[in-house]
This record gives C-alpha cells, sequence and structure tokens, in this order.
C-alpha cells in the first residue's frame, strides 16, 4: 500500500500516480528475488527540503510495524524536482529498504544486534542489492580506493558497541561522509569475489561470516 503524508508539502496527482506506479513495479520485480518477504508492505512518502542529492533526492527507513511500513523522503531541492527525484533514485531506494525487511534490519526489529561493524555489513548488503538490481549507484555509497577502505573496515571493526552512529554511517566529524555506507559497499563486494556468491546468498550470511569472507 502506498500513502502520502502531506505535512511538508503536497504531492501533485501526477508525482503521486508516478510514485505509486515505480513503488508497486519495484515491489513486482524484488518479490521473486526475496519470497520471504511480508505479505503487505506499507510504503508512506513524504516531501522534504533536505539537500539529498547525493542520493538522488531520495532517502528512506524501515520500521516493523504491522504491517511493515517503509517511509520515504524525498526533497523538493533536488534539481528538477520531485518528478526527477522519483525518476533518479525512488526505485533504487525501494529496492535498498525491502532489502532491510528481509534482512530483519530495521528501527523496531534489529535481528544483529548493536554496533557500526554490523551497521556496516547490513547495510552494505541492501546497497549492493540495489545496485545490482536497479544497475544505479548513488555518490554517497561509492566506496574509495581500496587501501582506505581496508583502513576504514579496521577502524570500524575496533569501534565500541555505543560508537555513535550518526558518526560512522553519515557525516563524521573529521569531514568523512557515510564511511559505514562505503566501507559496507566495499567489503560486500570483496566477499562476493572472494566466495563467489552473489548478494543474495550473502543476505543469508552473518556480519561475522561476511566479514571472514571479505578477509578480515
Amino acid at each position: 500500500m502506498v500513502t502520502f503524508t502531506e505535512d511538508g508539502g503536497k504531492f501533485t496527482t501526477s508525482e503521486k500516480e508516478l510514485i505509486r506506479e515505480t513503488v508497486l513495479e519495484s515491489e513486482q520485480e524484488i518479490r521473486p528475488l526475496i519470497p520471504t518477504l511480508p505479505d503487505s508492505i506499507t510504503v508512506s512518502l513524504e516531501i522534504v527540503d533536505w539537500d539529498l542529492d547525493v542520493v538522488g533526492g531520495v532517502t528512506g527507513r524501515t520500521e516493523s510495524n504491522s504491517p511493515p511500513l517503509v517511509l520515504i523522503q524525498i526533497s523538493d531541492k533536488y534539481p528538477g524536482g520531485i518528478t526527477n527525484a522519483v525518476h533518479v533514485a525512488l526505485r533504487h531506494t525501494i529496492y535498498h529498504e525491502f532489502h532491510h525487511l528481509y534482512r530483519g534490519w530495521a528501527i523496531q526489529d534489529n535481528k544483529y544486534g548493536p554496533g557500526i561493524s554490523t551497521a556496516a555489513i547490513n547495510e552494505g548488503l541492501a546497497v549492493v542489492f540495489s545496485e545490482e538490481y536497479t544497475g544505479k549507484a548513488m555518490e554517497a555509497d561509492t566506496p574509495p580506493e581500496a587501501a582506505i577502505a581496508e583502513q576504514w573496515a579496521e577502524e570500524i571493526r575496533s569501534l565500541p558497541l555505543n560508537a555513535n552512529y550518526q558518526h560512522w554511517m553519515f557525516q563524521h566529524p573529521d569531514g568523512r561522509q557515510a564511511v559505514g555506507y562505503r566501507t559496507g559497499n566495499y567489503l560486500i563486494r570483496k566477499a562476493m569475489t572472494n566466495s563467489g556468491k552473489d548478494v543474495l546468498e550473502l543476505s543469508e550470511l552473518t556480519p561475522d561470516e561476511i566479514y571472514k569472507l571479505s578477509g578480515l
């Protein structure tokens, strides 16, 4: 089910039609790949005035309510407006968030425990799943060169469980951005290369098993 929250701005009729079509088509594509998805998923969308250029104007989060809820924010500041953001990144975001539902990596339903080390793997899986099946990658998720990514991975592995999520997954005080996402993307792809497994096969493994396959 697709719903709209319009406290931050109203979608036009054509925008709503495009969004519904994109969400429902994406779901139809994803279900054969992940047949264990919940039967009913609510996708709720809202307009925000955030700078989301590095993620194509769209971001989201997953909550395991009943039915499960995926909340999507679309920026009206994105070049080309709401319609362009939908064309550029909504399908990519739906793939990412639906992978979280399947993986059990949701705000109210975290099957893997706390810690940036865990977050990097679970977000990396969702990033790679979306990139592999939509053919689209976002600037915010792009790994650094291998030597730096390996260094970041070692940093992440040594962090305490209560390390600041905002700093390591979004904006680090030292200026780095999306360290966890970018490192996770690198580690998942390295594990795929080392093991010969695809992203869905890796998604059946624990974070520790994936770290081992990545060589850490």
